[in-house]
């Protein structure tokens, strides 16, 4: 009997039907722009509410909107408030925040409405939060239930990919994130069909998320920094200390998490955990400055528009701060997701950098100390080299940032993650 040639590789992966792709295309683009106007609604009236609480309330009463009295007493108020929708709202706002990453199994749709109430508020009060988790995760209740509920024959966990890329294409503004981010959670997960026939229908959903955020928001992560024009030994030298840099400031967030989360859970009240969290913003907020108040999207722009503005001393203070606020925020009890304030930190670190050393490009600076402080706090190795060289928008930087992942990768593998398992410790 003939044996087979040791040279020969395992068999490709039987490509899926066209027929079957094409089938899902449908359903994908439907849940993508489902997706997208979910998160456009709930950051638009968060907007509305900021509005009203940062600059209509406090005129009326004649304190300044940034003043360090109004930055304590209104974190502090939007502690208690989403403490009592978490104390009263059937489903009390989903799970332990704590608990939960980007992408996780579907929540029942009744937690829903509270959990997006209680993002809004967080969002709107000023706590150093993103949207990404409490939107994806109420996208993936949404369209997990209607999926199985008016397509049963559907695989399960597809709804949950679905719902996952569009969201993420809508938070990004591409589709490029939502596959990156899947492509991990795929290549650990076995399954038929090629890995592009199983981004196929994702793919589909996180361009229409895309499209739609773009088309109505026109959303732009460019911090338009002075371009970076070509690499240089010196360049290459700041990309290698800059980003392992990022990446132990992450984890100093990462190992205090698990013990800030005890001391509030001690306090075995959401109402006092989240009012106690948000009083903490407060004084942080007056330590640091409005700017580190916030989700941080808009405040990086600010900081990247007049690098020169602040001295490494103050660039410094402010990404210690929003690392503060940011672990604060995410053990208290406050929905929310770690992304865009991690960005912040970065960002305000990369020119700190640039401050101590003015030889080191802005844009290199920026994009190395978000891809070592993305690397530790979410340990997704393609959503943090895209975030970061998307924020300067120049491949030029893209093989010195290939280049600086690697010792930050070294330093963060292996560690515990920014997240707790239901017995209180964090998995590695």
């Amino acid at each position: 009997m003939a044996t087979p040639s040791p040279s020969a590789g395992p068999p490709a992966p039987a490509p899926a039907p066209a027929r079957r792709l094409l089938v899902a295309v449908l359903p994908a683009l439907t849940v993508g722009v489902a997706s997208a106007l979910v998160l456009l609604g709930v950051s638009l009236l968060a907007e509305q509410l900021q509005d009203v609480l940062w600059e209509t309330l406090p005129d009326a009463l004649g304190v300044g909107r940034f003043s360090s009295l109004w930055m304590i007493v209104m974190l502090t108020a939007t502690g208690l408030a989403v403490g009592l929708v978490v104390r009263a709202v059937p489903g009390h706002a989903g799970p332990d925040p704590s608990t939960t990453g980007l992408v996780d199994a579907p929540l029942p749709p009744g937690v829903v409405p509270g959990l997006l109430l209680a993002t809004m508020l967080a969002l709107a009060g000023g706590v150093s939060l993103g949207p990404e988790n409490p939107i994806t995760a109420a996208n993936i209740a949404l369209v997990y239930w209607l999926g199985r509920r008016f397509a049963p024959g559907a695989p399960a966990e597809a709804w949950v990919a679905l719902a996952a890329a569009g969201t993420v294409g809508a938070l990004f503004g591409t589709p490029v994130a939502a596959a990156l981010i899947l492509s991990e959670t795929l290549a650990s997960r076995p399954g038929p069909g090629a890995l592009w026939d199983r981004l196929f229908a994702p793919l589909a959903a996180g361009a229409a998320g895309a499209l739609t955020m773009s088309l109505v928001a026109h959303p732009s992560f460019d911090l338009s920094l002075p371009d970076y024009t070509h690499a240089s030994w010196g360049d290459l030298l700041a990309a290698l200390v800059i980003a392992p840099a990022g990446a132990l400031l992450g984890l100093v967030a990462v190992y205090a998490f698990p013990v800030a989360h005890r001391l509030f859970r001690a306090l075995r009240h959401p109402v006092l955990a989240l009012t106690a969290g948000g009083l903490l913003l407060g004084l942080l907020g007056a330590l640091g400055g409005h700017l580190t108040l916030f989700k941080g999207l808009d405040e990086v722009k600010t900081l990247a528009a007049d690098p020169e503005g602040w001295s490494a001393g103050g660039f410094a203070a402010m990404a210690l701060v929003k690392t503060a606020a940011l672990l604060v925020s995410a053990t208290c009890g406050f929905r929310g997701g770690r992304i865009f304030p991690a960005v912040f930190v970065g960002v305000a670190l990369g020119l700190c950098a640039h401050a101590l050393v003015d030889g080191v490009p802005p844009a290199l600076a920026v994009a190395c100390a978000v891809l070592g402080v993305l690397l530790a706090i979410t340990r997704q190795g393609w959503l943090s080299l895209f975030t970061a060289a998307v924020l300067v928008s120049d491949t030029a930087v893209l093989p010195l940032l290939c280049a600086a992942s690697l010792p930050a990768w070294l330093l963060v593998t292996g560690r515990p993650q920014m997240q707790l398992g239901a017995d209180g410790t964090a998995p590695r």
